[in-house]
């Protein structure tokens, strides 16, 4: 019934987000399922998929920070616009490439755009949602990753085979020039929006407190990056970026590389696991936005509930470090168990994304992101530049690859549990920024 008395538009806005989210993955992932092709192609080896990984990620890192300063300056509308069509246009680009540079150049092009898709969308979020509502929009918009991601392997390889790998970039880049039209047909501010009802604006800054000005974000002054980065609630925010961003890109990047290397699974074969582990994300990013929901209206507080949530997601984490030895006995069993992880991720990023919004004011909201997303590319260069990139090279060239993704698994196992421990120790109480 309350759904009914207050409206429920926001909803179509969270639909919107998740169009551009799926968009912004299968745009990212087009990369990992042609590696075989690109490789055959232009003669690389792994040292060559990793840099040019790492140069997406090195413009992801700078184009996050100067994305969500921008994004708070122009607002969510217009930053959202420019963002998604300046990636769409760099996904087609790859498709006339002729070099391993020119790779490294329509990679870092990507990167730079697609960075703003994180500030925008969460900024979105704090826009048109109240706070007990926002983990289970994020969760829901944040899905479209897993999306994006089932999609590509569903079509990409066929793409491919049909009209070769060229014509992938093409009309998987294409795809956003819809989401164009319908974000500048439906979107405004809640303040300005002449669909929404006054009952529903009511309902969404029902929980807006003295320190946040809603719609009138926009026309406030803004917050230093310096000033930014003197909060505890800053670093927190960093911290479990920095240390859990890598692991969803290196199952995003390298998950077809270790169906190939170890059970010999390529191109159109692939599809199928692929899909089912982005799919099992879907129901880990979508719950994972209704538990702490439910918790806070069972009375708990939004802080408490954020981080028990969190804390259970990073032990399901956990199991993926026996996905090789299950896989030894079943390729499939290595398949589900990553599926859990990549879930327990996404539920994680739900709530992480969410903390943001719940102790900055929403005209910070972007930068925050922003701050946090970079710190999250960083850990993602660190990982493939020092970790991946040597050890995938090394342990092939000895015939051992299995023990590099041994390694890897481990990692991705322990970095929930450490960042959570470290956010605790940096914001044990939910305290918002006054400013």
């Amino acid at each position: 019934m309350e759904e009914k008395k207050i409206g429920n538009f926001r909803w179509t806005i969270c639909a919107l987000v998740f169009f551009a989210t799926t968009i912004n993955y299968l745009d990212r992932a087009v990369i990992s399922l042609l590696k075989s092709n690109l490789t055959t192609e232009f003669k690389w080896d792994d040292g060559d998929y990793a840099n040019i990984e790492i140069a997406f990620k090195i413009s992801y890192a700078l184009g996050m920070l100067g994305a969500g300063r921008l994004i708070d300056k122009l607002g969510t509308k217009m930053g959202y616009f420019w963002a998604t069509l300046l990636w769409s246009i760099s996904a087609v680009c790859h498709a006339f490439v002729k070099t391993t540079f020119g790779f490294s150049v329509a990679r870092s092009a990507l990167g730079v755009s697609e960075s703003g898709n994180f500030p925008a969308a969460i900024k979105a979020v704090a826009e048109w949602f109240p706070k007990k509502e926002r983990a289970l929009a994020t969760g829901i918009f944040n899905s479209g990753s897993n999306v994006g991601a089932i999609f590509a392997p569903l079509t990409v390889p066929f793409i491919a085979a049909a009209w070769g790998w060229q014509w992938a970039f093409i009309i998987t880049g294409s795809i956003g020039g819809i989401w164009l039209v319908l974000w500048l047909w439906f979107y405004d501010t809640p303040a300005k929006h002449k669909r929404l009802s006054k009952a529903e604006y009511d309902y969404i800054n029902s929980d807006t407190d003295e320190n946040d000005h809603g719609d009138l974000a926009e026309n406030e002054p803004k917050i230093s990056l310096l000033r930014l980065l003197s909060f505890k609630q800053t670093w927190a925010f960093i911290v479990g970026k920095f240390l859990t961003d890598p692991i969803w890109w290196f199952y995003l990047f390298w998950l077809p590389d270790f169906l190939e290397s170890e059970y010999g699974i390529k191109g159109t074969a692939v599809a199928l696991p692929v899909a089912l582990v982005y799919t099992m994300s879907t129901f880990g990013s979508i719950g994972g936005g209704y538990i702490p929901m439910k918790l806070i209206k069972n009375n708990w507080t939004v802080f408490k509930a954020r981080k028990t949530s969190m804390f259970i997601y990073a032990l399901f984490v956990i199991p993926i470090v026996f996905a090789q030895i299950l896989g030894n006995v079943n390729v499939w069993l290595a398949v589900i168990v990553i599926g859990i992880a990549t879930s327990a991720h996404q539920a994680w990023s739900a709530n992480i994304f969410t903390t943001v919004s719940d102790m900055f004011p929403k005209r910070t909201v972007g930068s925050v992101t922003g701050i946090g997303g970079m710190f999250g590319a960083i850990g993602g260069i660190f990982l493939s530049m020092f970790v991946q990139k040597r050890m995938f090279i090394y342990y092939r060239s000895i015939h051992q690859i299995e023990t590099a993704y041994y390694i890897m698994f481990f990692v991705c196992g322990s970095a929930y549990i450490l960042a959570w421990v470290i956010m605790h120790l940096l914001v044990p109480k939910m305290k918002k920024i006054e400013l």
